[in-house]
């Protein structure tokens, strides 16, 4: 098995799992809107609902979840296509991209199951909230960041050749 297959199904595995179980634990433990402080005016365990995508976007869109499922399915295909056109030197890109892939796929777990996402990460400063998020928005949001900067070390190494 080629190596970046393998970080794929380890990343993708690891994530959904942690991210599928995190979702039943809150769900099947607190009461919706509840609130567990970790760290005062800092973090939160605050069980929430997204029937939108970030922020609560497009959450009123009468179409929004066939919407929101074929946006996923077609992000999920777009990085399996990117993904199988690696280089085997690609590493650190394919790791990115499992993780966006593991975020996108643990989201649409939640869209088709429930019709909504479960959401309880919720980071503040006092009083001024970050929205609240998940493992899988995380993982995305890891694997974006790791992808702009593979992009910016890849164009430095093209530079060099």
């Amino acid at each position: 098995m080629k190596l970046k297959y393998l970080i794929l199904l380890i990343v993708t595995a690891v994530i959904l799992a942690f991210d599928q179980i995190t979702k039943v634990y809150i769900d099947r433990t607190m009461e919706l809107h509840t609130t567990i402080t970790v760290v005062e005016n800092f973090f939160n365990i605050t069980y929430m609902r997204n029937k939108g995508a970030a922020f609560s976007f497009l959450s009123t869109f009468s179409y929004r979840l066939p919407f929101f499922i074929l946006i996923s399915l077609v992000a999920v295909a777009v990085i399996v296509l990117v993904f199988l056109r690696l280089r085997t030197d690609q590493k650190f890109t394919a790791v990115a991209l499992s993780l966006i892939f593991a975020g996108a796929v643990g989201n649409l777990i939640d869209r088709v199951r429930l019709g909504e996402v479960i959401d309880f990460l919720d980071a503040h400063w006092y009083d001024h909230h970050w929205p609240a998020f998940n493992v899988a928005d995380s993982a995305i949001c890891v694997g974006v960041a790791f992808l702009a900067l593979d992009m910016i070390f890849e164009e430095r190494r093209q530079k060099r050749r």
